[in-house]
């Protein structure tokens, strides 16, 4: 081997060997940057007629499993919509009360009942009658706190619509700039592995917003597919919109609530998989879901105590809304925001007792009734006992069975169905209803909880795998530093036998 050569070998290998050390360095002082993967860079040799000529060092690359990679970012999003769902449910549960105190929907109802009951035993008590109208006022109270928590949460859930949205813009804006600057390095043959580590970070935060199917190519590239069908432009400034909204009871999507738009098509139904998913759900299904039970649990209150002879509940005009109309477009809708007690009760709590109305006799109705006149007997028991069998009981006079409580046709637009049925108390039916609100927030946590694991999992298997371990590359800067001084020695003594040859020709 001529010196030319040995000191062109011995070159290449310092050449490659600082770049190795530099990329060591590199991921030594990033091991702690989210998004940041280790990087190989490996050389070849080369030669010509058999004989080395020295080596030469290769673009840098990643040791990324992409399956695990999609699986990671599918937990990613699952997680975040747990979280969303748990937060948004949990004002709810929490305006219920706890049942364990008394103070749920349901336990109102039976205080209620007791209020009645000792009501009963003394009907001119004036005591107890103003505790039946303050137990009736606490009731209401408590469906006023739970319709507001519940119309809080909904409009919580619009308006994450508006901010995953945004979030999907730019995180959209940020990997159409990163995949232009990949694919410009890949076609000059140039590194991107670092470019490909933000892309991969833009990506995954875009995973939380929906579920995506990432397609890579060769020159660097890629397709984003949404679950549904969807593919999302690279190319648009904000493909993704939701326009602004004041949300109320009878608004619901298609009908005064917008929807969320992709390049001007509404897509909200196929949207899967992360919080913008997790948001349309809450906003147009579980939600008004909730509020409808809410509003029909109300309406049959005040319209059972009505159909007795006892407007103990109204809205604010003094109006009892018909319970046996359909939910979707009927009066019961938002009537849960509303209850009251009666003005003319609160004004005369004796009115507990001797009646607001008569009550006409009607087939498969109430039987008749005629309230306690003004010098009537202060022992007036008649509508106590039929508010006891009857308001508060599963009949509607002796022999005719109260109607169950809807349970399908709910919602704004009718199209919702709700898992209590068959219930026909008011008192079965609220302690239902308390439950089934409370198991949705406790299903919600359970989901955020289990996915929230799976995505650490995972998180911890890609760190394994493609993550930076910090001792070993410690260690391999040590070899690369004792490689870097074999080639050095070689330099140097290539460079004392030129000077050597260098003087025996002078």
């Amino acid at each position: 081997m001529s010196l030319d050569l040995a000191l062109t070998v011995a070159r290449s290998g310092l050449r490659l060997l600082d770049r190795q050390m530099a990329r060591a360095a590199d991921d030594i002082a990033n091991a702690g940057t989210e998004g940041h993967t280790r990087k190989t860079l490996a050389g070849v040799a080369l030669g010509m007629a058999g004989t080395g000529i020295g080596v030469r060092g290769q673009v840098p690359t990643r040791d990324v499993d992409a399956a695990l990679s999609a699986a990671a970012d599918r937990a990613r999003g699952e997680a975040a919509a747990g979280g969303l769902r748990l937060r948004l449910l949990s004002g709810v549960e929490a305006a219920h009360g706890r049942p364990e105190d008394g103070d749920s929907l349901g336990g109102l109802l039976s205080g209620l009942h007791a209020g009645l009951v000792a009501l009963r035993e003394a009907p001119a008590d004036a005591i107890r009658r103003g505790a039946v109208v303050q137990a009736a006022a606490d009731l209401a109270t408590r469906f006023n706190g739970v319709a507001a928590a519940i119309g809080e949460a909904r409009q919580a859930a619009h308006d994450a619509l508006e901010t995953e949205a945004a979030l999907a813009n730019a995180a959209l804006a940020e990997i159409s700039a990163l995949t232009a600057d990949i694919r410009r390095e890949t076609a000059a043959g140039r590194g991107a592995a670092a470019l490909e580590d933000r892309r991969d970070l833009a990506i995954a935060r875009l995973s939380e917003a929906l579920e995506l199917r990432v397609v890579r190519r060769a020159d660097g590239d890629v397709t984003l597919l949404a679950r549904g069908g969807m593919v999302l432009p690279l190319d648009a400034g904000a493909p993704f919109s939701v326009a602004p909204a004041t949300l109320a009871p009878g608004l619901h999507h298609g009908a005064g609530l917008p929807g969320v738009m992709l390049g001007g098509q509404d897509v909200t139904r196929r949207l899967a998989g992360g919080r913008l998913a997790a948001a349309a759900e809450l906003r147009d299904a579980t939600l008004p879901r909730m509020q409808a039970e809410l509003d029909l649990a109300a309406a049959h209150l005040a319209h059972r105590f009505e159909a007795q002879g006892l407007r103990l509940f109204t809205d604010g005009g003094g109006a009892v809304p018909d319970a046996t109309l359909p939910y979707a477009g009927g009066p019961a809708i938002g009537f849960a925001g509303a209850i009251r007690v009666g003005a003319a009760v609160r004004a005369d709590p004796a009115l507990v007792r001797d009646g607001t109305h008569a009550v006409a006799a009607a087939p498969g109705g109430p039987t008749a009734f005629i309230p306690n006149p003004p010098a009537g007997p202060a022992g007036f028991a008649q509508l106590i006992d039929r508010l006891l069998d009857h308001a508060l009981g599963a009949t509607v006079a002796p022999g005719v069975a109260q109607p169950a409580i809807a349970a399908a046709g709910l919602g704004p637009d009718g199209l919702l169905v709700s898992s209590l049925s068959g219930l026909r108390t008011l008192e079965a039916y609220g302690a239902a209803l308390v439950a089934e609100h409370g198991a949705a927030r406790a299903g919600a946590e359970e989901a955020a909880g289990r996915a929230g694991a799976f995505r650490d999992l995972l998180a911890e298997r890609i760190a394994a795998r493609s993550g930076v371990d910090v001792d070993t590359e410690v260690a391999a800067m040590v070899q690369l530093q004792t490689a870097y001084g074999v080639n050095a020695r070689v330099v140097s003594t290539v460079q004392a036998m030129w000077d050597a040859l260098f003087g025996a020709v002078r």
